[in-house]
C-alpha cells in the first residue's frame, strides 16, 4: 500500500555556493515523486518568508538544498519551528554535520577513527610553520560542500597559500591529514547501509571538476573488498552517522589506507541527487530505482517534528 504523503514542498537553490547543483537535485527528486503519485512541487527557497507560506499550504518538506542555510540546521529549525514535517536529520544533527570541525571533535571524541587535524580562525592563530601533521594536507573551508575551496597541499608555501584562498569561503578553515589509500563514499537510507562506491579520479582529489564536470571519473560498484573490511567500513559509517545523531539518510565520505584501516571524513545529510550523484548510483546498485529512493528519503519525513 503506497503511503499518502500529503502535498510535498521540494526545497531547491537556496543560496550557498552549491545554488547549481541543488537546483539540479531539486529537479531530479520532483521528477521522482511525481513519477511515483506524490503530488509535490519545487520551490526554489531563498528566504524565510517563504518557508512560512510553503508550510501553510503544504504538509511536508523533501530538502533538496546543499550547503549553507539549506543543510545546515537553519532551515529544519525553522520548519520544526512551523511544525512542518521534513526529510532527513533534524536542526542540530544538520548543523554539526555541515561544520567539519566540530564533526571532527566529536568523532575524536567518541573514540571513532578521523585523520588527524588542526585549524585556523579569526579567534584561533595558528602558526602553519608549527604544524607537525606531515604532508601532504587537506584545506577545506569548515562549512562547504561540494569540495568547494579545498585543496591538497604537498608544503609549506602551498599551506600558505591553501588557508588564504579557503578563508575567501569561510573564516574557519580545517586542515587535516591526507589519508593515501582507496576513496569510497557509503549511503545510508532509514537505517539501511547501500553498497559503497569507490570513487577513482586522474585529479589530485576528488574535487568539484571530478564531481560535476569530468567525464574520466570512475565510479566502481560493487567494490572488491574483502568481507572483513567492508563489515569493518560499515560499522564505522553507522558509528559515525549515530554519533552526529543524524537520521533518515546521508552519505559517508571514507578513506581506506594501505593497512586497510578505514578514516571517517565527513558525512553530507543531503547529498547530491542529480544525473551524476552517488547515493542514487549505490541505491540502483542494491534494486532500488530512483524513484523508490525519493519514496525512502521522504519516510524519513515521518518521523519529524
Amino acid at each position: 500500500m503506497k503511503q499518502d504523503f500529503g502535498r510535498v514542498a521540494v526545497l531547491m537553490g537556496g543560496v550557498a555556493a552549491e545554488r547549481e547543483v541543488s537546483l539540479r537535485s531539486g529537479q531530479a527528486v520532483l521528477k521522482g515523486l511525481l513519477a511515483a503519485g506524490v503530488e509535490a512541487q519545487a520551490f526554489d527557497v531563498t528566504c524565510l518568508t517563504q518557508l512560512v507560506e510553503i508550510a501553510s499550504r503544504f504538509d511536508r518538506a523533501f530538502i533538496a538544498l546543499h550547503g549553507r542555510w539549506g543543510e545546515d540546521g537553519q532551515v529544519q529549525a525553522i520548519l520544526q519551528s512551523l511544525n512542518m514535517p521534513f526529510s532527513g536529520s533534524g536542526m542540530a544533527a544538520s548543523a554539526l554535520a555541515m561544520d567539519k570541525l566540530r564533526t571532527k571533535w566529536v568523532w575524536r571524541g567518541a573514540g571513532l577513527s578521523t585523520p588527524g587535524f588542526a585549524y585556523a580562525s579569526p579567534e584561533q592563530a595558528l602558526d602553519l610553520k608549527s604544524l607537525d601533521l606531515g604532508f601532504p594536507l587537506m584545506v577545506k573551508p569548515s562549512h562547504e560542500g561540494s569540495s568547494i575551496g579545498m585543496r591538497k597541499v604537498y608544503n609549506l608555501a602551498e599551506l600558505e597559500d591553501a588557508v588564504q584562498e579557503a578563508r575567501a569561503f569561510d573564516s574557519e578553515v580545517l586542515i587535516e591529514q591526507f589519508i593515501e589509500g582507496r576513496e569510497f563514499t557509503v549511503a545510508l537510507l532509514n537505517g539501511q547501509i547501500l553498497p559503497a562506491i569507490e570513487l577513482k579520479t586522474s585529479h589530485d582529489f576528488y574535487d568539484f571538476d571530478a564531481k560535476y564536470q569530468a567525464n574520466d571519473t570512475q565510479y566502481i560498484c560493487p567494490c572488491d573488498l574483502p568481507e572483513a573490511v567492508q563489515s569493518q567500513i560499515n560499522q564505522l559509517v553507522l558509528d559515525g552517522f549515530k554519533t552526529l545523531g543524524a537520521e533518515g539518510w546521508g552519505r559517508m565520505d571514507v578513506m581506506l589506507d594501505h593497512n586497510n584501516q578505514a578514516w571517517l571524513i565527513e558525512l553530507n545529510t543531503v547529498p547530491g541527487m542529480t544525473e551524476k550523484s552517488l547515493v542514487p548510483k549505490a541505491a540502483k546498485q542494491a534494486g532500488i530505482s530512483f524513484d523508490q529512493l525519493v519514496l525512502e528519503i521522504l519516510r524519513s519525513s515521518l518521523s519529524s517534528v
